[in-house]
């Protein structure tokens, strides 16, 4: 195999990736030194010229002459009757350039020698592809739908870079076909081996604050600023959003008139219900923005939030409100504790005086029961009876046929 066959078979790699002329060259030399290293046991002495835009390629071994039988290492010294076959006039001590074609090597050797190149542009193909994501993390991107799998959707960008949605970062009513344009951010990029796995998610909390940057004019200018996102993916959302321009509605802004700048995000994201309050530093007052659209009575915060740890608050607001203030599921508390960094307690206002303390129903509810709710600060039968089953079920190692039966029996002891 000539110099010129093997390098035109590398052509394509040049053509498919995206490397630069310097690099290729320094890729080729770096893979020929380690084949000459192998054939010889040293490539200290042989130079390598690579042309790799016409596919030239030369290898020169440079040798010392020496009286014949003299020769200690063949690789660098060469007896004199076989220099002066390569030219009649050398003398002893002078330097002779011979070059080597890449059929002396042997076939395996060369064999191995395109594996070896392969494996590096391919290599240096994945760095690079992980490098430039890597700087991408937490951005908007968009990618076309290749296949489809049970548990994840693989995407194809423009320059044919591989995406990986997971089923966990879509939303439920996500529905693809093949071709189809998907946007998401890019959650994470890491190296498997020596490929990079991009992983795409929609259900992010940031994908949400990128499309108000990409949708909201304001934002993307910085005018509007956005404090805080709590979302479950696909069902709702709270936003709050701020303004360091007093002449600004940071709300009225991202929702646009009759919803219409805010109308592509919510279809964006499978028609998810999307709050936007206004931040503001008074905590009280965020937090009772947070639980919109139930309107509060009063509050009393229990304990400030710490590193790691949410702060704890106690909400007073009128029986027709309560439902309003958990939200369907306990959706809206939910959201509204995420989002305020407070474990959010809900209370009647003015009917402390009918509350039964736990205790009391003893001889109903088993003792064990009781301590779990102790546990999570809901001492009395309305604390219990105000929450949402599901939060119960979150919050303690409680099963929820226990939590309705708790229930059942707290609810007939106040219809009585």
């Amino acid at each position: 195999m000539e110099n010129i066959d093997l390098i035109n078979s590398f052509s394509e790699f040049k053509d498919d990736k995206s490397i630069d002329r310097v690099t290729l060259m320094s890729i080729l030399e770096e893979v020929f030194r380690a084949a000459l290293k192998r054939k010889f046991g040293s490539d200290e002495n042989f130079d390598i010229i690579i042309n790799p835009d016409k596919g030239d390629l030369e290898i020169w071994r440079n040798r010392i002459v020496v009286a014949d039988g003299m020769s200690e290492d063949d690789n660098e010294e060469i007896e004199l009757s076989e220099a002066r076959k390569i030219e009649p006039d050398f003398e002893i001590g002078e330097d002779v350039s011979e070059e080597v074609k890449l059929f002396q090597l042997g076939r395996r050797a060369i064999l191995a020698l395109r594996q070896n190149l392969i494996s590096k542009i391919y290599e240096h193909d994945s760095t690079n592809i992980f490098k430039q994501f890597k700087e991408l993390e937490g951005d908007l991107y968009s990618a076309e739908v290749h296949h489809i799998k049970h548990n994840a959707v693989i995407l194809l960008d423009d320059e044919g870079n591989e995406l990986v949605l997971p089923k966990s970062e879509q939303i439920r009513s996500d529905f693809f076909r093949k071709g189809e344009s998907v946007r998401g951010i890019i959650k994470s990029v890491e190296l498997r081996g020596n490929k990079p796995v991009i992983i795409l998610s929609r259900t992010a909390p940031g994908f949400l604050s990128k499309l108000f940057e990409q949708e909201i004019p304001e934002v993307f200018d910085g005018l509007i600023t956005i404090e805080g996102v709590a979302r479950i993916p696909g069902e709702k959302a709270k936003v709050a959003v701020d303004s360091y321009d007093d002449r600004i509605d940071p709300v009225g802004a991202c929702v646009g008139m009759k919803g219409s700048r805010i109308h592509g995000i919510v279809r964006e994201l499978g028609n998810e219900n999307i709050d936007v309050i206004n931040f503001t530093k008074n905590t009280e007052l965020f937090i009772a923005r947070a639980l919109s659209p139930a309107k509060i009575v009063s509050m009393n915060i229990v304990e400030q939030p710490e590193e790691g740890k949410k702060g704890r608050v106690d909400v007073f607001l009128r029986p027709e409100e309560v439902s309003r203030a958990i939200g369907r599921g306990g959706v809206n508390i939910r959201l509204a504790s995420e989002l305020t960094g407070y474990e959010i307690d809900v209370q009647r206002e003015g009917v402390e005086d009918e509350d039964v303390e736990l205790t009391e129903f003893s001889d109903e509810i088993e003792a064990w029961i009781i301590d779990e709710f102790k546990k999570i600060g809901l001492d009395t039968a309305r604390s219990v009876l105000d929450k949402d089953v599901d939060e119960l079920v979150q919050r303690t190692d409680l099963e929820e046929e226990t939590i309705l039966d708790v229930q059942r029996v707290l609810r007939e002891e106040f219809e009585a």
